[in-house]
């Protein structure tokens, strides 16, 4: 079988396996499949490794390993999008829920290991909930990107870029409690946290600072249980990105100190700051490497670029790691309905990362 038809028949039946974050039967059966093409070129079975109930999937050998390669299985796509949208490829062009971010990318990981010469100095880290903040993944995240010293990441590329540097984020809830009422009896009876929220959503923006390239955006809101009845409970979720932690730690302080603006209703804010920033100086290193590499190999001239949103090597940086990012393939629509890869641009993934490796683990480089 070529290169490009295993890459091809994997990335079906991964991506045709459906796995939205929490959805403990999908992750499973993803886990099992990529179980089947790493034990064998790993030379060591993958462990599960359950946080708060939540199977995460480690290969590693008893000693510490040279590289740590890292990746996610969860995908933001609910249950039942596959029928609507099933993997397919037309030309170069390959589509279907997951299949860019970052589902290709696991491919690519395990192409790769099956071509170099010292897998026992790689270990491998696929987890199951980056999507909503890698809450339970976090702590096993940063314990063995400390032990492996550098981590390369396999979220997708921009536009074929590697990132160097990404914004850090923060999560909340903002909930708003009031007193349900009649809407048609007695509505002055009632306090509404629909109203309350509604001063929220239009006030958080505010918060930001374009020129630092901070954001906080309300993104996802709730209301109401009956169109005759004062809503009694409200809340929204709110996405904070900023470049460096100093931003971050202002804008929660503003979170933190949100006042009502409706009489008798209450504010509660539940989250705070999940990935600090990833800064260009953890990638330098490993961005030489790739760059070398890729002209040793003939491949394309790689570029770098910084991203706004974030990953988990925000955290492999943040406990020292050398960190480079985006290591996936070329594509485009992550999230989104458009989601798609080119097939070529993994064959030079998969090339790209072959020479990274063996340049990594080779006893003369470390």
């Amino acid at each position: 079988m070529t290169a490009r038809a295993q890459a091809i028949e994997r990335l079906d039946a991964l991506v045709s396996i459906e796995t939205p974050t929490g959805d403990a039967t999908g992750l499973a059966a993803a886990q099992a499949l990529v179980r089947s093409w790493l034990d064998p070129v790993l030379g060591t079975p993958g462990t599960v490794e359950a946080v708060d109930g939540v199977e995460h999937m480690l290969w590693t050998s008893g000693d510490a390993p040279s590289v740590l390669l890292l990746g996610h299985l969860d995908t933001v796509f609910p249950k039942g999008t596959i029928a609507e949208r099933p993997f397919r490829v037309e030309d170069d062009i390959a589509t279907g829920p997951g299949v860019f971010d970052m589902k290709a990318g696991i491919v690519i990981m395990a192409a790769a290991l099956a071509r170099i010469a010292n897998p026992a100095g790689v270990a491998v880290l696929l987890t199951s909930d980056e999507e909503v903040g890698s809450l339970t993944s976090r702590a096993l995240i940063e314990r063995e990107a400390a032990r492996a010293g550098s981590v390369l990441v396999l979220e997708p590329s921009l536009d074929g870029a590697l990132k160097i540097a990404r914004r850090g984020g923060s999560i909340y809830r903002v909930e708003l409690t009031g007193r349900a009422a009649h809407a048609g009896l007695e509505p002055w009876k009632g306090r509404s946290a629909l109203t309350e929220l509604a001063h929220h959503v239009l006030a958080l923006p505010a918060l930001a600072d374009d020129d630092r390239g901070t954001t906080v955006s309300p993104t996802v809101a709730r209301a109401g249980t009956a169109t005759n009845v004062i809503p009694e409970h409200a809340e929204v979720r709110v996405d904070v990105r900023a470049w460096t932690l100093g931003e971050l730690e202002r804008v929660d302080d503003e979170m933190q100190k949100l006042d009502p603006h409706t009489d008798g209703v209450s504010v509660e804010v539940v989250g705070g700051i999940n990935r600090p920033p990833m800064e260009e100086s953890s990638s330098a290193e490993l961005l030489a490497c790739a760059r070398r590499v890729a002209e040793r190999l003939g491949l394309p001239p790689i570029e770098a670029v910084s991203a706004g949103g974030a990953s988990d090597g925000n955290f492999t940086a943040a406990v020292g790691a050398r960190t480079l990012d985006g290591l996936g393939p070329r594509g485009a629509g992550a999230h989104a309905d458009h989601e798609w890869v080119s097939v070529e641009s993994m064959l030079e993934r998969i090339d790209l990362l072959v020479g990274m490796l063996d340049e990594l683990t080779d006893a003369r480089a470390r």
